[in-house]
C-alpha cells in the first residue's frame, strides 16, 4: 500500500494508463490478426484496403506512447511484406 498521498494518486493513475494502454495494445493484435485472416483467406484486395487503417493505428499508438517506434515499424513492414507475397 502507498504511505503518501501523492503515491496514492499516483498508483490511481497508473491503474487508469494501464487499462488505457491494454485495450489500444488488445485493438492492434485484432486488428493485426484480422489483416492476416484476410490474407491468409484469399483476399487480397481487402486486405489492401485494410493496410492503410492498420498503419494509422499503429502510428496513432505511437504517438500517445503505447508502443515503440522502431516496433511499430517493424509490424507495419511485415504486415505490408506478407500482403506484397500473396
Amino acid at each position: 500500500m502507498p504511505n503518501t498521498k501523492s503515491a496514492e494518486r499516483r498508483m490511481r493513475s497508473n491503474a487508469r494508463k494501464n487499462l488505457h494502454n491494454r485495450s489500444i495494445t488488445s485493438k492492434l493484435r485484432g486488428l493485426e490478426k484480422n489483416f492476416r485472416a484476410l490474407i491468409t483467406g484469399g483476399k487480397k484486395d481487402e486486405a489492401a484496403k485494410a493496410l492503410p487503417g492498420v498503419h494509422s493505428a499503429f502510428d496513432k499508438a505511437v504517438k500517445s506512447g503505447v508502443v515503440s517506434r522502431p516496433t511499430a515499424n517493424r509490424k507495419k513492414s511485415r504486415l505490408a511484406h506478407a500482403l506484397a507475397a500473396k
